[in-house]
């Protein structure tokens, strides 16, 4: 099996709201729509796929769990300065944000929730992974 990842894929309580947010508000553009799911490229050969609880449900067999995910999903950039441009972006169009601060790491990172609650961290890492996940 190769070392990659095609699609991570969120249940969500309704597709159209997560569009609202996504496409709407943060203004990323959609490869694929239906009724139950949303799919977005969010790099290379890797898919962000939104499905209803639903649809989610129906595909795995059994239905996911609730609550806080165990999990965080990360956009790097390169500055603070964007970092803070994307936190103060997601929250014009309703996240919850914690702003960004400098870390023990060495990395720069803040927090949204999207409307399912969940949680992308905005960061800045420093050395070789930092320029491994930009393009």
């Amino acid at each position: 099996m190769e070392q990659r990842v095609s699609f991570i894929t969120l249940a969500v309580d309704d597709v159209a709201r997560s569009r609202a947010f996504y496409v709407g508000g943060l203004g990323w553009t959609p490869i694929f729509e239906a009724e139950e799911v949303l799919m977005l490229p969010v790099g290379e050969h890797l898919i962000l796929s939104l499905w209803s609880v639903e649809g989610f449900a129906a595909e795995i067999g059994e239905a996911p769990t609730r609550g806080t995910a165990p999990l965080t999903l990360a956009h790097n950039v390169r500055t603070e300065a964007e970092a803070d441009e994307v936190l103060a972006l997601a929250a014009s169009v309703g996240a919850a944000v914690r702003p960004a601060q400098r870390r023990e790491w060495g990395g720069y990172s803040g927090y949204f929730r999207d409307p399912d609650g969940f949680l992308w961290e905005i960061a800045v890492n420093p050395g070789e992974t930092g320029s491994y996940v930009l393009p």
